[in-house]
């Protein structure tokens, strides 16, 4: 599943964070059943994650794009486990919010808690396994 499931926050959901995180939450918990299920873990800017990154005056730092994420790869990483999640980038399209530093900074610092283990399977074990690399 690409794009941490695609929370949106634009035209009819706009402003509706809170009931857009329920509804969300409510199908990854479902899909996380799912054994054979990998999350991507990234890709929020397109969908603007319930958030209108257009709106801002400057891109978000990685400390408010940590803050802002983080509730929904935490929801992913809780559900999934870091052996079914692997970050992901969404470059160029994600130009139009965030700088690539920016946005891979921003994944750190939401997993700066995380064991070294669960970062390795999330920032290249699980995409190794997934896309048979090795």
């Amino acid at each position: 599943m690409g794009h941490v499931g695609g929370p949106l926050g634009y035209g009819p959901y706009a402003g509706k964070r809170d009931a857009v995180f329920a509804t969300w939450k409510a199908g990854i918990v479902e899909l996380a059943r799912c054994p054979n299920v990998v999350m991507k873990l990234g890709g929020m800017m397109m969908r603007l994650a319930a958030y209108d990154y257009g709106a801002l005056p400057a891109p978000p730092s990685s400390v408010e794009l940590a803050a802002h994420w983080q509730p929904y790869i935490e929801t992913c990483i809780e559900r999934f486990g870091g052996d079914r999640c692997m970050f992901e980038s969404n470059f160029p399209v994600e130009k139009m919010g965030i700088g690539y530093a920016a946005l891979w900074n921003a994944f750190k610092r939401i997993t700066a808690r995380a064991s070294a283990g669960e970062k390795l399977a999330l920032f290249s074990g699980t995409a190794r396994r997934a896309y048979r690399l090795d």
